[in-house]
């Protein structure tokens, strides 16, 4: 009974004491903020929140403005949907924008804010950043890498191959491009196969990075209202720290196989930071290791293969684009032999596929959120410090004054012009926190997509066109997975004689 009692008593003082916190807060004095719709005292406006959330971020966009603001329980966001806005907040405020939101899924899940994604902006990130774009992410790691990112295409183009010499056979190619993607990265990283191989290890390496996908970015209340955060009824916050836990038993595992046979010389990403800790042991920590395989897994995994699905459902709704692409490889690279990486690179119109892919199906439509570490101004409203920032990158992409046409597939806009380096174009952020791994992406993009191009007949299962709706989640995928039909071209006799 007393205990009843003190619940009643305490709820409600804590109810108001974080209200009057947030009524003292929202009472802070800027001359100009950005336009914002109605909300409610302690949630603000997340109660309004409706997927997919750059669908509606641009439906507001639409009546407040290119720049607006919410409330995500106590914190403040803005929303931009503008590339002039986008670039402003990337070149005049750009370090003001440097920090990341941190969250509990950043906290159990990065390494308690460490890796390179969600670390502060400061001496730390810097590290990270140099580390990623010399060590691990520079054309000559990459080159390096080479050869293991050719053999996972062929893996694919033979699996595909099998059943498809003589007449068209049907696939699914979601299921394929997670495989080729996530092994890819799992060898560059460690030398290991994780998809297609059945021992316990990989199998519960898969299982875990299923369980790290189910956790959304602000998917509960406690993430954005202290106040739920005291009352975890749903135990996200002890799931979050069992599967952060899981994913460190793993990564550290990998990184103390690879100490234990350093006499090997294996040309993994793994060993060579491993060689980089025996001499600079501060800067090469196991942790900062383990962020950095994560980050890559993360960061470079789904996001090519969401990217390769949509690329491939597009070509299959226009075959006079998929045409034009058979064209180019059968002038360029001939019938005789496969397509090489740095080839794929300097076909133009393969690369305008890519381009016009990314700018369409963003595979992340919302840039990861950013914060603000000081007051600052933004189109002419003030923006106040510890505002997280959204740019919607998808509503940028389909922006009709940048964009002739924006809803349409058309490859040929990034002809003569270059669009692709303009101030609207990005899929892979903006500004110092841009993705360092958008190199490697474009590599894996164009071999796959020019290999099965060139390797393959395609065709759509009926005379339907492909559904282009999207999937729900922080990456968007296609809702409904890809299946198509595929023949075998003579080409890959010669392939595989």
């Amino acid at each position: 009974m007393e205990l009843n009692i003190l619940i009643y008593i305490i709820f409600p003082l804590l109810v108001l004491i974080i209200t009057t916190k947030l009524l003292l807060f929202s009472t802070k004095t800027f001359k100009k903020l950005p336009p914002n719709p109605p909300s409610l005292p302690i949630i603000g406006n997340l109660h309004q929140i409706k997927p997919p959330i750059h669908h509606y971020f641009h439906n507001l966009s639409q009546k407040y403005g290119p720049i607006f603001t919410l409330k995500f329980g106590s914190r403040l966001v803005a929303v931009v949907s503008s590339p002039s806005l986008a670039e402003e907040c990337f070149t005049k405020n750009d370090i003001v924008f440097a920090n990341r939101i941190h969250s509990l899924k950043t906290k159990y899940l990065a390494f308690n804010n460490t890796n390179i994604v969600s670390a502060s902006y400061g001496d730390h990130w810097r590290n990270l950043r140099r580390i990623s774009s010399i060590e691990i992410l520079s054309n000559h790691r990459l080159n390096s890498f080479s050869d293991i990112r050719k053999d996972e295409t062929m893996r694919l183009i033979q699996k595909l191959a099998e059943n498809s010499h003589n007449s068209f056979t049907k696939v699914e190619l979601r299921t394929l491009f997670s495989e080729l993607t996530f092994n890819i990265i799992m060898r560059m990283v460690c030398g290991k196969r994780f998809y297609g191989d059945e021992s316990d290890e990989a199998k519960k390496f898969r299982d875990i990075m299923n369980e790290i996908q189910q956790f959304g970015l602000g998917s509960q209340l406690g993430e954005f209202v202290p106040l739920f955060r005291l009352f975890d009824f749903s135990g996200h916050e002890k799931k979050l720290k069992k599967v952060g836990e899981k994913m460190d038993a793993l990564f550290q595992g990998l990184v103390d196989e690879h100490r234990k046979d350093r006499k090997e010389n294996k040309n993994t990403m793994i060993d060579h930071l491993l060689s980089l800790q025996e001499s600079q042991p501060d800067y090469y920590s196991d942790q900062i290791i383990k962020g950095l395989i994560m980050a890559l897994i993360v960061a470079g995994t789904e996001t090519s293969a969401i990217t390769l699905e949509w690329a491939m459902a597009n070509l299959l709704n226009h075959p006079e684009i998929l045409e034009k692409a058979i064209v180019e490889l059968e002038n360029h690279i001939g019938e005789e032999r496969l397509i090489e990486e740095g080839e794929a690179t300097k076909l133009q119109y393969l690369q305008n596929i890519i381009y016009e892919t990314l700018r369409l199906h963003p595979a992340a439509p919302m840039l990861v959120p950013h914060v603000s570490s000081e007051d600052c101004n933004v189109g002419g409203f003030d923006v106040p410090r510890n505002t997280m920032l959204m740019v919607n990158a998808w509503a940028i992409h389909r922006d009709s004054e940048l964009w002739a046409d924006p809803t349409s597939f058309k490859p040929e806009r990034f002809e003569g012009n270059r669009q692709a380096e303009m101030r609207g174009f990005m899929p892979f952020g903006m500004g110092r926190r841009t993705c360092p791994g958008s190199g490697l992406a474009l590599r894996t993009l164009g071999l796959t997509l020019g290999s099965l191009i060139q390797c393959f007949e395609w065709k759509r299962i009926g005379e339907e066109e492909v559904d282009m709706r999207e999937g729900r989640g922080t990456l968007v995928p296609m809702a409904v997975p890809l299946e198509a039909q595929c023949k075998a071209r003579p080409i890959i006799n010669k392939i595989f004689s």
